[in-house]
């Protein structure tokens, strides 16, 4: 299994300016305290807030992350962003396939995979995230939704590829919901997962692909989910808004 978890933190469409750098000083100032080095913690700000937190962050372990970007290259494409555009940033990874870009920006799975494969041609680390709906859970749907996206998401992403891909499970029903998977339901999917690389790829890849839990993670949670050998951090939505709930969300990913 890896040897880090990876938190990331998702802000969404929130935090301006000032407010995403004064989050990025005081995490600055804890990793500065703490020296922490068990886990990678990733900042995923909105886009006009991206330099701004690179700069806040430079000379620290805390990684840059976007929260989505386009597949072309350069052109005509009117509000998009590109891989290129997001390095220039700072930034090294980025999540793709979020539900809410699925359901609100009618993202399929095969725009998606077109976004996995520019993002590590440019040498961006995907963040891919899957999960199943409540209709779809209700129906114990679960494992045929997140194949499906799995096998579509990753087509003709190489061995070498995959080593930079980290897979996001959020269970839809638990985004912002107050809900959230219990950790035997998190580890059965995230089993289910490995299961799936082992398929498509080999043991080592089922092995050493970080794969972690999204959907209303908070500080009381957070070391529970984190738990399962199989679990290997987490994608916080709403607990990542403020410094002192995130904080305790890593030190949980922390302790053994």
């Amino acid at each position: 299994m890896p040897n880090k978890k990876l938190i990331a933190a998702n802000w969404k469409m929130n935090k301006g300016l000032v407010q995403s750098q004064q989050f990025a000083d005081e995490l600055k100032k804890y990793f500065e305290k703490y020296k922490l080095t068990d886990t990678e913690v990733v900042l995923c700000p909105p886009f006009t807030s991206l330099d701004a937190v690179n700069k806040k962050i430079a000379g620290t372990p805390i990684k840059l992350g976007a929260q989505n970007m386009y597949f072309e290259t350069i052109g005509a494409y009117t509000g998009e962003i590109s891989a290129g555009m997001l390095k220039s940033c700072g930034c090294e990874y980025v999540i793709l396939g979020h539900s809410e870009r699925r359901q609100y920006f009618n993202e399929t799975n095969a725009i998606i995979n077109k976004k996995v494969l520019k993002a590590l041609d440019e040498g961006l680390k995907p963040i891919v995230c899957v999960g199943e709906n409540l209709q779809e859970h209700e129906d114990k749907l679960t494992e045929s939704v997140i194949d499906e996206q799995i096998t579509v998401c990753l087509s003709h992403v190489s061995e070498e590829g995959i080593a930079n891909v980290t897979i996001a499970y959020e269970p839809v029903w638990a985004i912002g919901t107050g809900k959230n998977a219990t950790p035997h339901q998190a580890e059965s999917v995230h089993n289910f997962l490995r299961k799936k690389l082992k398929k498509m790829y080999n043991d080592d890849v089922s092995k050493n692909t970080k794969i972690i839990y999204g959907g209303s993670v908070t500080p009381e949670n957070a070391k529970e989910l984190f738990t399962p050998q199989t679990v290997n951090g987490g994608l916080i939505g709403g607990a990542s808004l403020e410094a002192e709930k995130f904080i305790k969300i890593i030190n949980a990913s922390n302790s053994k």
